[in-house]
């Protein structure tokens, strides 16, 4: 077994180089540059919504009350009707992302210490680097994928744009796998 401490280098430089490389996949290449669609009248829409002075929070519209509303004629009308919204409200604020990057930063921290967990329990000092590899490589493939999968199954988030998403997280997985690899402890 190798201890988390003894993995500390590669636990935080795997966190710098995904965050890099999460930088360049969205603000350097156009992957991600249609992930989300502009609301024809935006504008209208912003109005409405001051308006209706909706505290921030994640709502469903429609939305019923437990699954009797399931059988509810009113409901099933509505939902029938459309549209159906999945919606998260903030609160305004000038553009800034530092919070939300240093938040993402830690994100990255976390799932490298889960990796360190997972590979430091299954493989001891000295073990080659494909070993590693494969083993701290595929947990962080999982911790950054696999959570985006559900929003597009139970709340209709664009196919597209999960994939992507997914295939970010490939490439965090991949190289996370290698800096754990190349910084694995010998014996």
């Amino acid at each position: 077994m190798v201890s988390i401490p003894s993995l500390l280098l590669p636990i935080l430089l795997s966190a710098a180089v995904v965050f890099i490389l999460s930088a360049i996949l969205h603000m350097m290449l156009p992957i991600h540059k249609n992930d989300f669609k502009k609301v024809p009248k935006e504008d209208e829409l912003i109005e409405a919504l001051q308006r209706l002075d909706i505290p921030p929070g994640d709502y469903m519209v429609p939305r019923g009350e437990g699954m009797e509303c399931m059988k509810d004629p009113a409901f099933v009308a509505k939902m029938t009707k459309g549209p159906i919204v999945f919606m998260t409200l903030m609160k305004g604020k000038a553009p800034s992302m530092g919070k939300e990057l240093f938040q993402w930063f830690l994100f990255c921290v976390a799932v490298s210490i889960v990796a360190a967990y997972v590979t430091g329990h299954a493989l001891q000092a000295g073990a080659t680097y494909l070993q590693v590899y494969r083993f701290a490589g595929c947990v962080a493939f999982v911790a950054y994928g696999f959570g985006c999968i559900p929003d597009s199954i139970w709340y209709k988030r664009n196919w597209a744009t999960t994939w992507k998403s997914v295939f970010d997280a490939l490439l965090y997985g991949l190289f996370t796998g290698g800096v754990f690899g190349w910084l694995w402890p010998k014996m």
